[in-house]
């Protein structure tokens, strides 16, 4: 019997803009995959905010890929990087 379960959203892999591609890597990649890698890179870079995790500190690349230069919480990261997958 074939496993007829529909695939996730999340573990379907999306094309990356430049932006997002100049950060974490060329995909495609699942969304899932998308949010590892940006964390690896941002604890790598070490781009938390040490008074609050939960806000990014963006450098150079994160800001053109975020579109501000202002401390990201991490939930609005979420939305902010959906533009970049296609």
């Amino acid at each position: 019997m074939a496993d007829t379960k529909k695939e996730s959203k999340f573990m379907k892999p999306m094309n990356l803009s430049d932006e997002l591609t100049a950060v974490i890597g060329s995909g495609p990649m699942p969304r899932t995959e998308v949010t590892k890698k940006l964390w690896e890179y941002i604890k790598k870079k070490n781009l938390q905010d040490p008074n609050n995790k939960r806000n990014i500190l963006p450098d150079n690349l994160l800001a053109t890929l975020f579109g501000t230069s202002k401390p990201v919480n991490m939930f609005e990261m979420t939305k902010l990087v959906n533009k970049h997958l296609s």
